[in-house]
Order: C-alpha cells, then sequence, then structure tokens
C-alpha cells in the first residue's frame, strides 16, 4: 500500500526487479521442460488433437483469462505525446509486444505441461508442483522460485494500483466518486485511493482464511477478472461514439479504418467480452462443480456493482447538495 502511494520513479526498479523475475521463472521453465522431455519424455500427449481446443463450454470459459493476459495494451496509446512518431510506434508496440506475451506463456505452458498432467494439474500450485516436478524433489532453487513468484504477485499489485488509482482519482474531482478517492499528498500522488485498496485488500487477506474454498485465490482473481472485463464492455462502445461525434479531432495516434472496419473493431471484441463474462460468472448448467464454482464469482459480481452504484449515486447527490448549497449562499450574499 505504501509503494503503492509512490511516485513511478521512486518505484520503477520494482517493476524492472519483476519483469527480470518473470524472465527467469519462464525461462527456467522453458529450458527444464525442453531437458526433461528430451529425457525422460512427457507427461501429456502433444498430438494435434489435444492441441487443438475442444469446441465446449468447459473450453471456452478459458477465454477469459486468455484476454485478460491482453488487457493493459490501450495503455500504450497514453504514452504517445512522449512518442517521435506514435502513428508508427504504437501499432509496433501493440505487434511486438502480443507476440512476446504469447511466447512467453507458449514455453511456460510447454514446461508445466511436460512435468504435470492436465487432469491433475492444480490453479493455486501448479507452478510450483511444475518444478518440483522437472527437478525431481524441492530443493532450494525451487524455494527461490517460490520466493520470485511471490515478489511477482507483489510487484503486480503496485503497477496495477498506480492505473486504478490514477483513474478513481480523476473520477473523485468529477464528482463521480466521494471526495476521499480524490486525496492527494505533496507529490499529487492518489493516497486516498490508495488507502482505500489497502483497507480492502487487508479485510479480504484476514477473512480468506476462513472461506472453505482451497481454491480461494483463483476465486478472487476470477471475480477481479470479471469486473475488468465488465469495465472494458464500455470503452468500446465509448470509441464508437467518440469517432462519430468528434471525427476531426487531432489526436497523436488514430486507430485506422473507415466505417466498416470501425464497426468490426467495436462489436467483435464487445462480443467475446460479454460472451466471456457470461461463461466465465454464469452457471451454465446444474451440475454441483458448475454451481460451486460459479455462484460465488456472480455473487461476487452482483454485490460489486451494486455497491459501486450506490458509491456513485452518493456522490453524485453530495455535489448536487454541494453546488446547491454555494448557489443558495450566492443568491443571499
Amino acid at each position: 500500500m505504501i509503494l503503492g502511494n509512490k511516485p513511478v520513479s521512486e518505484s520503477k526498479w520494482i517493476m524492472n526487479l519483476a519483469a527480470f523475475a518473470k524472465i527467469f521463472t519462464i525461462a527456467a521453465l522453458a529450458v527444464l521442460g525442453i531437458y526433461v522431455a528430451v529425457t525422460k519424455g512427457v507427461a501429456n500427449d502433444f498430438s494435434p488433437k489435444n492441441l487443438l481446443p475442444e469446441m465446449n463450454l468447459s473450453s471456452w470459459s478459458n477465454l477469459s483469462v486468455i484476454i485478460f493476459n491482453f488487457l493493459g495494451f490501450e495503455v500504450v496509446a497514453t504514452m504517445a505525446d512522449d512518442m517521435d512518431k506514435p502513428k508508427k510506434q504504437i501499432p509496433q508496440a501493440i505487434i511486438y509486444g502480443g507476440i512476446l506475451i504469447a511466447f512467453f506463456y507458449l514455453i511456460s505452458a510447454f514446461g508445466m505441461s511436460v512435468a504435470v498432467p492436465t487432469s491433475k494439474l492444480s490453479a493455486s500450485s501448479g507452478l510450483l508442483d511444475s518444478f518440483i516436478l522437472l527437478i525431481g524433489h524441492m530443493n532450494w532453487f525451487v524455494v527461490i522460485i517460490g520466493i520470485m513468484f511471490l515478489y511477482i504477485l507483489a510487484s503486480e499489485m503496485i503497477s496495477w494500483a498506480l492505473g486504478v488509482n490514477y483513474v478513481a482519482d480523476y473520477a473523485a474531482k468529477d464528482h463521480v466518486l466521494p471526495e476521499i478517492f480524490g486525496k492527494e499528498d505533496k507529490n499529487e500522488m492518489p493516497v486516498g485511493t490508495g488507502y482505500l485498496n489497502g483497507i480492502v485488500a487487508s479485510v479480504l487477506v484476514v477473512a480468506s482464511p476462513f472461506i472453505p474454498n482451497q481454491d480461494i485465490f483463483w476465486a478472487f482473481f476470477s471475480l477481479n477478472v470479471v469486473a475488468l472485463l465488465i469495465s472494458y464492455t464500455m470503452m468500446f462502445p465509448a470509441f464508437l461514439k467518440l469517432r462519430k461525434t468528434d471525427p476531426d479531432r487531432e489526436r497523436p495516434f488514430k486507430v485506422p479504418g473507415g466505417p466498416v472496419m470501425i464497426q468490426l473493431m467495436t462489436w467483435v471484441p464487445e462480443v467475446l467480452l460479454i460472451f466471456t463474462i457470461i461463461l466465465t460468472a454464469v452457471p451454465l448448467n446444474g451440475s454441483a462443480a458448475e454451481i460451486s464454482s460459479k455462484m460465488p464469482i456472480l455473487i461476487g459480481t452482483i454485490i460489486t456493482l451494486v455497491i459501486g452504484e450506490i458509491v456513485v449515486r452518493y456522490a453524485e447527490h453530495k455535489n448536487k447538495m454541494k453546488v446547491a448549497s454555494t448557489t443558495q449562499k450566492e443568491r443571499l450574499s
């Protein structure tokens, strides 16, 4: 929480070190996977049939994880003012970034698939289980990987919090959220939102051991994914509206394409997002596994939306009362 309230210039070393930890972990998993595959064989069948996804609801539900891995690409557009040729550099950054992300995920997935049968892969401990099986036993290297993994998770929270905190801070200044979200320190960092995030996260950490769910981490993660995907469902229609209502504004970078292409770029991802949210959060059959895994996510999503709407309406009402009070004082004076 404290680190998340620091300027990027003071905390960027944390993200840089985490980037090294990520690459090291992925590279180690890939190298060990290749070595074990060559010398001892693999735990899964890598035939073309098994590499292709099955067209069932279980496979389609993995769309949420795939899409989540690519969320944040739009942030590069905010750096357009700092680029020499944003119209050329932004598409390059998106393409190169997409290729690298896909490559790193594929080689790390290969390493895990060599070690652990898919049917026995744990959502909570699959990474460490893979290293233990690839090496043959628990040792100091696995412990280091575990520490690095925890460090990576912590650094991700800091980097994500920076973006979220600024958005909430702006919303508070626009009177869409309560004033506490807009509190800033002397460095103009949004500490109000940062401390609120820290309080909520601390409550969840304390409460999680008492929740009867062995995959509680991934339950919270899934709720986070759904909430994030919902926020993106508003971005694409907003893009389409701005393209129609304000098409001639000079921008550092403008998505190319005619009317048909713009419609496709709006509604293809929009439909995918809505479809993914439904598959992730809504039980699609009456099986016990489906209900037990998705019902908490659905309930959590509904509660999150309701609380969010209440907070927004409270902020708007308070701002109206404040404006009315100010207007009345001006009239009396």
